[in-house]
Order: structure tokens, then sequence, then C-alpha cells
């Protein structure tokens, strides 16, 4: 797949974008809940030695295709490495899946409600890698809180920020300020984030695009304007915590956004699965969040 077709499929397709993107902070979590524990690696390397066989086995199994699934956001070990003898961006386009990666190095401290991303000194060398590989866009996260104006307006400062360098490269940026869902003053925060994220659109250049990449609103098509925006190529929805069938549930109640989960996508996995048990459950999974998708 050529840009433009990258492009029409994100901003076209039926079907939902998987975040295989877990980072070294929450691999060993992600392995647990995939039945491998602490103890099964002693550095690591191991550690990102299994993660990898496991995104490895979800891009492998005949239920993940582009059919369903329209993209995929890979971590950068997970980006420079193989699936079944091909670099992974090319693996993903074989099976028409637009590959992304995610481009953040962690989260600062909260201050004013909110934790902004880290200093990212070496982001141009990842872009020109990351392109020169084949990868369609970019995902950035930073964490919301609270409604704390000053806070959120920073979050989305440094998101677009972030987004113009990734648009220089010639890449897609999936800009992510994930609000807290447990947070006791969400939805402020929800309404809040529209706002600037809505000003911040609006002061962009020319004819850019970006996508975004938001926690479920707590009132459902608060984010209507946002999907609806000129400059906005597409809204996809974080399960944020939400358990598959609860973030599915909510997501159905957005028309217009779709999903990119990843705790709520691989929840049933398991290593000790036979190859049949395996695809059965990610395609199940796969069903699930590509009907909410579209519904």
């Amino acid at each position: 797949m050529q840009d433009g077709e990258m492009k029409r499929k994100i901003g076209e397709g039926n079907g939902f974008i998987a975040a295989l993107d877990q980072s070294g902070g929450s691999t060993p979590k992600a392995l647990s809940g995939y039945g491998i524990d602490e103890s099964a690696y002693s550095d690591e390397a191991e550690m990102f030695a299994l993660i990898h066989d496991m995104r490895s086995r979800i891009i492998s199994s005949p239920a993940f295709t582009g059919d369903k699934v329209l993209g995929a956001i890979l971590f950068e070990r997970t980006m420079d490495g193989t699936v079944g003898g091909k670099p992974t961006p090319t693996a993903l386009k074989d099976k028409d899946i637009v590959p992304f990666i995610k481009i953040d190095k962690g989260l600062e401290e909260e201050a004013n409600g909110v934790q902004l991303m880290k200093p990212m000194p070496e982001l141009d060398q990842l872009l020109t890698r990351a392109k020169g590989l084949g990868v369609f866009g970019t995902k950035e996260r930073s964490v919301i809180h609270h409604a704390n104006r000053e806070g959120i307006a920073a979050v989305v400062a440094q998101q677009f920020e972030v987004a113009q360098q990734v648009l220089g490269h010639g890449m897609m940026p999936i800009i992510e300020p994930e609000v807290n869902i447990r947070s006791d003053d969400r939805a402020e925060a929800d309404a809040i984030l529209r706002d600037e994220l809505l000003s911040a659109l609006d002061r962009l250049p020319g004819d850019v695009e970006v996508m975004l990449k938001l926690s479920i609103p707590a009132e459902a098509g608060l984010f209507n304007d946002l999907i609806d925006h000129p400059r906005v190529l597409r809204v996809v929805a974080l399960s944020g915590g939400f358990s598959r069938t609860d973030a599915c549930t909510e997501l159905s109640k957005n028309p217009g956004m779709i999903a990119s989960f990843s705790r709520a996508l691989l929840s049933d996995l398991r290593a000790q699965m036979s190859d049949d048990e395996f695809d059965k459950a990610l395609g199940e999974a796969i069903d699930e969040i590509y009907a909410a998708s579209t519904c």
C-alpha cells in the first residue's frame, strides 16, 4: 500500500485500529495478562523477545486481517523486528493493515492535573527510520487526570507541536490526550479538552489533517464536532481501562468514533493456547470490537 491508499483506508474504511504498542513500563503487565510470569525472563532483552513473540502471533493469525483491522500501532522494537521473516510494517501491509508507530517516551510527573510527554530529542531520527520502513503514522500519548484548563491547554499545545514535527516527515500523527476515566471530574475534563482541540484544529495551516485518539467521553456524542472537523482524518477511541464489553458498549454510543484498543483486544489471549484456541479467541475479540466500531 502506498501513502494515498493507506490514508483512504484509515479515513474511509470500516473497522478499527489495533494497539500493539505496550512499551517497557507496561510490558510486564501485558505479559502477565498473556499468561507469562516475570519468572519466565531474566532481563529486558528476554522480556521484549517474549512480547514480540506475542505480537508476531497476533499479526500472523488468520483472524488478524485488513477486512476488520484497519491499522496497527507498533512499539519501536516491534517495528524494528520481523514477523514471518519480513519487517513488521511490511508484514502488516501485506495483510492490508496500515502500520503506525508509538513515538512518545513516557510521561512527566503530574502537574496542573495532567502529565505531559517527556522530551523526545531523537524523534527526527525515529521518524526518518519509520518512514523508511513504510510506516504511515505515529501515536503520542499524554494523560489528563483533572479538569484543569491550564493543564489541558498545555497538553494540547505540546501534542500539536509534536504533530507538526511528524507532519514535516510526511507522516500522519495520532494525537492522544487521554482523559483518565476514573477522574472525579471526567465529564468537565472531556468538555475542556474538546474546546481546546477545536481551537488548535482551527489554527492548523492549509489543508493539514491529523487524527485524534481520545477516551470515550462520559457524555455520548460530546466529540461530534471533532469527528466532523475538516482537519480530522479520523477519531479513534482508547479503552482506557474498561473491559472489552464495557468499552464496546460505550463506544457504540458514539457513532463516528472507531476503536483503537489494546488491553480490551488482547485480554482473552494466553500463551498456553493452541493455535486454534488462540485464533478463535482473537477472532471473537476482533468481531466484537469491529461491531462496536461500525454500528
